[in-house]
């Protein structure tokens, strides 16, 4: 029995370990294009994209690693009644039951980084996306501005276009600008940039040796401006203006950002479905190992394809019904304790009903 732990146990973890790291490249590599992709539209800032990366990892790692475990315990066993590998230890004793053990022995600790994930480091990693967000938004449209992309602010009221700067003292080189008013459509072109900070407060874009070219729409209205010097003013939304404690209020808007010691205090739907949600996981990596013991136990004359399946389908229905129930839960359909315990209910249920499925042994026909 102990041989057949120790074994069982150093197997399931290197699986885990290869099915970890293979699905975190997966999603790191999907995560980063559309990051990317976000910086490329201005819909966050290229300095960010790294960190942004890092921390929506960190709120990935329960699903991530409840998956690794299911997939881990589900393909050494599969490969165990594959290779007749069971064959010989059912000769020696042991049973379908003497897996849960070494199972519990990888699922429990898993189960418990999962629950400091969900309940303290995701709050914490999407508080800090959240603040990213927040001071992005705060910054100045020119802040916003890189050289060699389109960006648009204001709601595409303001288009800019920069090249890299040429001579000293420029913060920016050639610029073209799309501006829309009421009133005017105009382009600015300008052969260089930088700000000028008034004694006001007021903050301004003084572009240098260029045109202005005015239309108005549908009017035969045009005329060309040649300017040394043409100032447009920024919109005053620079992050020094604000606190860090109101940034930080701002992104604990955010229901996900917010510390679990706080949404146990508060009594909304909304709370109680995060509640619900971050408690879930660990639960359900549990359900998850211990129902894959069962699934993968197959007949290897039957080839695996139809149990593996079956399995995919069963965990992707368990994580689909966890995230209904915080839907129902959220918009008041649902109680919260039946929210929370139904759904593992049910498929604990349906491992015990595996579970004897699998190891009853069915009389002899009487002839």
């Amino acid at each position: 029995m102990f041989l057949f732990k120790r074994s069982s146990i150093s197997e399931i973890l290197s699986h885990a370990g290869v099915v970890l790291s293979t699905l975190l490249v997966v999603w790191l590599s999907v995560l980063l294009v559309r990051l990317v992709g976000e910086a490329a539209g201005g819909s966050i800032g290229a300095d960010v994209v790294l960190g942004m990366a890092l921390f929506s990892s960190i709120t990935a790692l329960p699903v991530i690693l409840s998956v690794s475990l299911f997939i881990a315990v589900l393909t050494t066993i599969t490969r165990c009644f594959r290779e007749s590998e069971m064959v010989v230890w059912f000769a020696s004793g042991l049973s379908l039951r003497s897996w849960i053990s070494p199972v519990l022995s990888c699922a429990i600790p898993i189960a418990l980084l999962i629950a400091v994930l969900t309940f303290f480091a995701s709050p914490w990693a999407y508080l800090q996306i959240s603040e990213y967000r927040q001071r992005f938004e705060l910054r100045s449209d020119l802040s916003k501005v890189s050289p060699g992309e389109f960006i648009e602010v204001e709601d595409g009221a303001r288009v800019f276009f920069t090249e890299e700067p040429l001579g000293e003292g420029a913060e920016l080189g050639k610029v073209v600008a799309r501006v829309i008013d009421p009133q005017w459509f105009s382009v600015i072109t300008a052969k260089s940039a930088h700000v000028q900070n008034e004694d006001n407060g007021d903050r301004f874009l003084v572009l240098n040796e260029g045109y202005r070219y005015d239309m108005k729409p549908k009017t035969p209205w045009f005329r060309i401006t040649e300017f040394e010097n043409y100032g447009v003013r920024l919109e005053n939304r620079d992050e020094q203006g604000t606190s860090s404690e109101q940034i930080r209020a701002r992104a604990e808007q955010q229901i996900k950002a917010r510390p679990t010691a706080q949404l146990l205090g508060d009594d909304t739907n909304r709370a109680r479905s995060q509640v619900m949600w971050r408690s879930a996981l660990p639960l359900a990596a549990l359900n998850l190992a211990l129902l894959a013991i069962p699934l993968g136990a197959v007949n290897p004359r039957l080839g695996r394809s139809g149990n593996i399946l079956i399995a995919g389908l069963l965990a992707l229905l368990y994580m689909n019904l966890i995230n209904l129930s915080r839907g129902w839960i959220a918009s008041g359909s649902l109680s919260f304790p039946v929210g929370t315990l139904l759904v593992h209910a049910a498929f604990s249920l349906l491992v015990v009903f595996l579970f004897w499925q699998k190891m009853r042994i069915k009389p002899p026909k009487q002839s």
